[in-house]
């Protein structure tokens, strides 16, 4: 993904993952040859293109929109795969209005390949950082809910930084015409980066990540709407870091633990609550955070879990 270091760690830590593990891994649009196990990663590949490949996996890295594309009768291109995979860990449970058509999506938490994302030094940058597009596409109007995007979070929290002793520094792609959310954002001292130079590269996102203090991260509200249970590979790279997170909760807190390094809340005053928590002892969080990456989301035992589960 040229331009886009976040991205493309999101793909290169089960490459560098399963390569960790022992197995022959091919990046590749285009399939040339048969192999063991095809990971599609939301439908990038024809499924008539992997169709001779035993084990064929739907990797889910947009849970819920991708859900509700389908259900809209958008070809997410779900046909022809043997197991279906999301990061969206809560999708089949009750408390998820994600429609999943039939289908058992098997849950899974992203990886990160610890011996590329070493627990960070000095902090560089005192501030809280993120890194996103304020509108990745178009919303979704679903039974009269609408799932949205960053822009739509990020508004019930614009009184944020006047309400902590904080910076707030968004590597945040957003349009030169959204003229009043920048204006607000700046109002409310929001600062802004270009993604396009602080992270462009997986080596400048993985400098942007480990020179920050800790993460402020800015949900796409379908995946709170629809309490799908999403966490981000962004905020397993910081937590890699020993960096804290302060998320929007999606739902992931029934999955992976909070209260120390990582924080969800719901509202403004959660995540000033959070925020004034780690402040009180930064250096607790920064090795509790480092903790739950080792613990939950090493690719060793993100990847070993997800092969047994699907059979591989």
């Amino acid at each position: 993904m040229p331009g886009h270091g976040g991205g493309d760690w999101a793909i290169q830590q089960y490459v560098l993952g399963l390569r960790r593990l022992g197995h022959e891994v091919v990046l590749s649009q285009d399939v040339d040859g048969h192999f063991d196990v095809a990971i599609n990663t939301s439908g990038i590949l024809a499924p008539e293109s992997i169709a001779a490949i035993p084990i064929r996996v739907y990797l889910d890295l947009d849970p819920g929109f991708n859900q509700l594309w389908h259900d809209g009768g958008i070809d997410r291109r779900f046909e022809g795969h043997t197991h279906f995979v999301t990061v969206g860990l809560a999708i089949g449970q009750s408390e998820c209005s994600v429609p999943t058509d039939g289908r058992e999506w098997i849950g899974t938490l992203p990886p990160v390949v610890l011996v590329h994302w070493p627990r960070a030094g000095d902090i560089q940058m005192d501030a809280m950082t993120t890194v996103g597009n304020f509108r990745s596409y178009g919303s979704i109007d679903h039974d009269g809910t609408l799932y949205g995007q960053k822009v739509h979070s990020l508004r019930r929290l614009i009184n944020l930084p006047r309400r902590v002793p904080e910076r707030f520094v968004l590597a945040m792609q957003i349009h030169r015409d959204e003229f009043e959310d920048l204006a607000a954002m700046a109002d409310h001292g929001w600062e802004l980066v270009d993604p396009s130079v602080v992270a462009s590269t997986p080596d400048a996102y993985r400098s942007f990540v480990q020179a920050s203090r800790a993460e402020i991260a800015i949900t796409k509200s379908g995946y709170v709407t629809s309490e799908c249970g999403w966490f981000s590979d962004r905020s397993a790279c910081y937590l890699a870091s020993g960096r804290p997170v302060v998320a929007q909760d999606t739902g992931f807190s029934k999955y992976i633990p909070t209260g120390d390094g990582l924080f969800g809340f719901a509202d403004e005053d959660g995540a000033v609550a959070a925020i004034e928590e780690i402040r009180s002892n930064y250096a607790r969080h920064s090795r509790a955070a480092r903790s739950i990456a080792e613990e939950y989301l090493d690719s060793d035992r993100v990847l070993m879990r997800l092969l047994d589960r699907i059979d591989a």
